[in-house]
């Protein structure tokens, strides 16, 4: 078994990868292009002409090493790179247009967790007659789930003509979304550590409810975490037994103490500089989804793909993931820039 040194040695050689990989690259590249120079004045025009095709390949790599690459390895390493990851989804307005919205999104996201190699559960969800769902929290278990899909975090907007509407009108509904950082010791139903003590948590078990109020069981297996100190409260009855709902109650109540304390730190370290970045405000439209145009759009980069299916299939959403990570290295980068003048 591996001791906790060998895992300490084994992360930091792979924190390094990049590095090493960016270096081999830019070395190779520079060789092969003075390997190159002197075939530019070669005598047969072919090889002229395939050694200036080379020699404006190699140019194009050697710029884009100095211009983003070599950049983005001085962003320090992420403390919440090796996190899991918790998506929580309320419908807002639209009535039952919102509720399947939020389904359809939910769908998006498992999906291209799928693609990844990342593991999903939903560990809660409260369904409409209509077929969508007003909530739900889906469990995404990969490294570095959080760090990918923490920009999802704020409102996202639909427009599109509901099956339902008669007359063609387009309505306009919305899903607001918090992704949560999850930690491998979430499960854990131990407190009296650095997110909160098991005597600021009031526990209570009640009976599960279903739709209109109906008992799904005759024993008490809900429960509700109220954490005191930030009125912060969990409800959760999807699992079988107390003991499992209040297992998953801690998982989540601990997720969204850990996302306290992120924000927190965030917000302390940007106050002396500028206000808090705007990919982290939750209460603002970050996306907007045009059925009619056939268009995603991205408010906080500027940033509008189209074949709105290709996203909702899960293919298009490592587009504006990819772009809000580089939104972010940048910032950084600025942080950086501005702690060293």
């Amino acid at each position: 078994m591996s001791s906790p040194e060998d895992i300490a040695r084994a992360r930091q050689l792979k924190e390094l990868e990049p590095l090493h990989e960016a270096w081999s690259s830019w070395t190779h590249a520079r060789q092969s292009l003075e390997e190159t120079l002197p075939l530019m004045q070669d005598p047969d025009p072919t090889m002229r002409t395939l050694a200036s095709e080379e020699f404006t390949s190699l140019t194009s790599t050697l710029s884009t090493h100095l211009s983003t690459t070599f950049p983005s390895l001085l962003v320090p390493p992420s403390s919440t790179r090796d996190l899991h990851a918790l998506l929580e989804l309320k419908a807002g307005v639209g009535g039952s247009e919102a509720a399947l919205f939020l389904l359809d999104l939910l769908r998006v996201y498992v999906r291209y967790a799928g693609s990844v190699g990342w593991r999903t559960s939903i560990i809660q969800s409260s369904e409409t007659e209509s077929g969508g769902m007003r909530d739900a929290i889906l469990e995404i278990k990969g490294e570095g789930a959080y760090d990918a899909l923490r920009w999802e975090s704020g409102v996202h907007r639909v427009q599109r003509v509901p099956a339902t509407e008669s007359s063609g009108r387009t309505h306009t509904s919305t899903v607001a979304i918090i992704v949560l950082p999850l930690s491998e010791d979430a499960e854990s139903m131990s407190g009296n550590d650095e997110l909160f003590k098991m005597e600021d948590v009031k526990v209570e078990v009640m009976r599960a409810r279903g739709a209109g109020g109906q008992h799904v069981n005759k024993t008490e297996s809900a429960v509700r975490l109220t954490h005191t100190p930030t009125g912060i409260t969990v409800s959760m009855q999807d699992e079988r037994s107390q003991h499992q709902n209040k297992r998953r109650a801690f998982q989540v109540l601990r997720a969204r103490l850990m996302d306290v304390k992120l924000s927190q730190d965030i917000a302390n370290r940007r106050a002396t500089r500028r206000n808090l970045v705007r990919t982290a405000d939750r209460s603002e439209k970050i996306r907007t989804y045009n059925y009619a145009q056939d268009r995603v759009t991205d408010h906080r980069i500027g940033l509008s793909l189209m074949n709105l299916t290709s996203f909702l299939e899960g293919d298009g959403v490592q587009d504006f993931l990819d772009a809000l990570r580089r939104n972010w290295q940048e910032e950084i980068m600025e942080d950086v820039v501005g702690e060293s003048e």
